[in-house]
This record gives C-alpha cells, structure tokens and sequence, in this order.
C-alpha cells in the first residue's frame, strides 16, 4: 500500500520497512488519542470554513466509529499502512470518498503526532497519580499500624539508631509526595496544545489554535509554533524524569524489602507466593517480584537518559530520529504500573516482625539515647559521649529502650497527617476534571 505522502514514485521495500520500524506497532497505544485529535481538528475546520457542517457530522460519526473498534479491541492497522494516521484516514476515505481525505487541511503528521503524544500522556499520567496515591496509602496505613515496632536504623549498613517501621514505610510515602511534585511538573509540560504548528511553521489557514485548545481541555497552547516541534523529545524526556523518580522510590524499597527479608536480617516475610524457590535448595524462598521490580525500576531510571542521546545536539525543525523515542517512552508507562502494582500488593500482606531490637545484638543502637540522657543531666555533651563509648568497649553498657524522641518526623511523632494534607494539595492541584470533561463534551457532540 501507498504512504499518504506518495509522489507517484515506486518505493523500495526494504527502505520503506526499515523507516516505518515499530510504528504500527507503537501506534496502537495512540489510536484512541489519534481520533481525539482528529475530533477536535475536524470541528475547528468547520468553524474556518473548510468543512461544511454536513460534512463534519458525517466525518464525526466515522470517527467515533473508529473509537468504538478502538475500545472494543478491534482496530488494528493493516500490513502496509505506515501508521495510525494513516489508518484513521484510509478508513475514513474507503467510508465517505473524498470527504475522507479533508481531515488533514491545516495540519501536518508533526503535529498530528505530537498531539497524539500528548493527549496520551496526559492520560497515562493521570493513571499513574492514582497509582501512586493507592501506593502512598498502603504505605501510610502501614506506617500507622506498625508506628511502635522498633527496627534498627542503619548508616554505612552499620547499626546506628532505633528506627521503626512507622518511618520506614512513611519514608516512602513521603518520597512519593516529592515524586508527585515531579509528575505534576511534567504534566503542566504535557498539558498544552501543539496543533495548529503542523510542519514546525504554522499554516497559511485561519485556523482557530485557540479552538483546538479548548476543546480538548488543555491548559493553554504552545504558542510558538517552531517552538511546539521543539517540544517533541523534551516532552518525553521530562516525562521520563518524572517517572523514573517513581521508580528510583519503588527501586530503593525493594532493595530495603529484599534485604529485610534476607535470614541474616529476617525484619520481615513477604507473601509466599511473591517468592520462588530453588531446583536444588529446599529451604529457599527467594524475593523474585521484589528483585524484578528493582531491574524493572532501574531499567525505567534509563530512559530519560536514553532519550537524550538520541535527540540531542538536533537543530530545530523535524527529525526521523523523534520515531525511536516512542519504542522507550510509550511503554515505559505500563511498567511502571506494573511495578507499583506489585508493591502495593507485597506491602499490603508483608509480615513484620515485632520484637528484633529485643535481641542483645542491638544493644549499642542505644547509646545515643544514654548520651543524650547524661546531657540531660548536665553532663557536656563530649564528656557523655566519651563515658557511654567506653562503656561499650568494657561491656558494662546498658541499654535503656525507653525512648522519648517527640519532635516532628520522629519514631514519636510521625507526621503522617501532614505528609498526607501535601500529598493531597499536589494531587488537587493537577486539576484533572478539566481536561476530562473537555474530552468528554468533544466525544459526545
């Protein structure tokens, strides 16, 4: 089959495979934000007059055709079709002739493709904020149910202080509150209007940006149209940050959770069907999904990297080489979620043990409670500090478990109430309900 750009001209095969690459492929997860666009291009050439309003009831209802195979998993993009767009028209111009062939006045693939990327990952974005608020949760109603269990507190792996798992988990659920800063600034990024820049120089049309904007929710536009096709790569790079500060929070988790599980440390039991065993080993259980999880993780924490090696030191305009950032960056979405998925679930039924600081070995873990208790007394804190370090190495020291510690972040003292109000301001700022009814109200009409 002919691309859409065909000049009359045989093309070689080979070439034309080698270029089109993962595209069908990759295009699948853009059909649905593909018609979208198309929507909301379509009725904004009828408001210029390039479509008649007949026709853009009739085009309308194709494409909504279109959407109904998309959400019922039954679009694909036939052998020899180059992509999405190119699908989405054929279809429509086999349907209605050469009405079919009118969406694409006024726009060019630069920033059909663009808006495409877009829509998407606003949505994927905002599935992963309430992925992440359902992880902040377990770890905050964890955080609470194990607040008085002690657990040693390391530096240099070293046993340094009392710890508790209410820390522990809140630690992460507090991490995710500085990722949810990150995913929200990302979002801000995605969430403005690149169609209407089409090849990168605008359009001699009078095409409505303003329009386009609107009925598809966002934000604002990107108003400079060079400037729109500059965004393609920075878009995905940025976004990629921000997911791989999710997963450098679930990555690190797992490494604590595979550690604590460990028999040397023995903290804690994940569920077992959350390990595997040995061919040769009977007595192993081994931490799989928490181990996979960190690859997956570490792999994600890449991908911003990735990116941009292959789009930078590119002069401004269009180039192919934006094509092999989709093959990174569309599925990085669904392993991230997998990856969050996983967690909830082992941290949801992990077992902890409660009483491991009862076990002489962590005696010394103590001792700057007993320095801090002489100078309480008036002792100058280098003195105290002396007389307990002695103490230890004649091994006359005793440790008192008693703690007080009162201030905020503490064993005593965890926050979580205000951990919780930020998480909940971040999440309120993304003001999601905008963007969802524009797209709702664009569909229906």
């Amino acid at each position: 089959m002919k691309p859409i750009w065909d000049k009359g001209k045989p093309v070689n095969e080979l070439i034309q495979r080698y270029t089109v690459g993962r595209d069908r492929e990759m295009d699948m997860m853009l059909a649905k934000s593909d018609v979208t666009g198309s929507l909301a291009h379509i009725t904004m050439l009828q408001s210029i007059g390039l479509l008649g309003a007949d026709e853009l009831k009739i085009l309308s209802n194709g494409l909504k055709d279109i959407l109904d195979t998309i959400e019922k998993g039954e679009f694909t993009i036939e052998e020899g079709v180059e992509d999405v767009h190119s699908e989405v028209e054929l279809i429509l111009t086999r349907k209605f002739g050469d009405m079919g062939k009118k969406i694409h006045s006024g726009r060019s693939r630069n920033d059909q493709v663009l808006v495409d990327l877009k829509l998407f990952t606003r949505d994927r974005l905002h599935s992963l904020v309430n992925s992440v608020r359902g992880l902040f949760d377990i770890l905050i109603r964890q955080s609470e149910r194990f607040r008085d269990v002690l657990l040693p507190g390391y530096t240099h792996l070293q046993i340094a202080m009392p710890s508790s798992f209410g820390l522990w988990f809140g630690s992460y659920a507090e991490a995710l509150t500085d990722d949810m800063l990150q995913i929200q600034a990302a979002y801000r990024m995605v969430n403005r209007n690149p169609l209407g820049s089409a090849a990168g120089y605008g359009s001699s049309f009078p095409i409505d940006r303003q329009m386009t904007t609107d009925l598809l929710g966002f934000e604002s536009m990107n108003y400079n149209v060079v400037y729109a096709q500059m965004t393609r790569g920075k878009m995905e790079r940025n976004v990629a940050y921000a997911l791989a500060s999710v997963a450098a929070t679930i990555s690190r988790l797992a490494y604590d959770a595979c550690m604590y599980n460990s028999q040397n440390f023995g903290f804690i039991k994940l569920p077992d069907d959350c390990t595997t065993g040995s061919s040769i080993m009977p007595h192993k259980k081994n931490p799989d999904v928490f181990e996979l999880t960190r690859a997956k993780c570490n792999l994600i924490q890449s991908i911003p990297q990735q990116i941009t090696l292959m789009t930078n030191n590119l002069p401004s305009g269009y180039f192919r080489d934006m094509q092999i950032v989709k093959e990174l960056f569309l599925p990085s979405f669904e392993m991230l979620e997998d990856c969050i998925t996983m967690t909830a679930y082992m941290l949801e039924h992990i077992k902890v043990r409660e009483d491991i600081l009862s076990d002489p070995k962590y005696d010394a873990i103590f001792s700057v409670e007993e320095v801090n208790r002489l100078v309480l007394e008036g002792v100058p804190f280098r003195e105290a500090y002396r007389q307990v370090g002695a103490s230890i190495e004649n091994g006359t020291f005793k440790a008192d478990r008693n703690l007080h510690h009162t201030h905020e972040g503490s064993i005593g003292n965890l926050c979580n109430d205000r951990i919780t109000e930020r998480m909940d301001k971040l999440i309120s700022e993304f003001c999601f309900e905008r963007a969802d009814a524009a797209v709702s109200r664009l569909l229906s009409r």
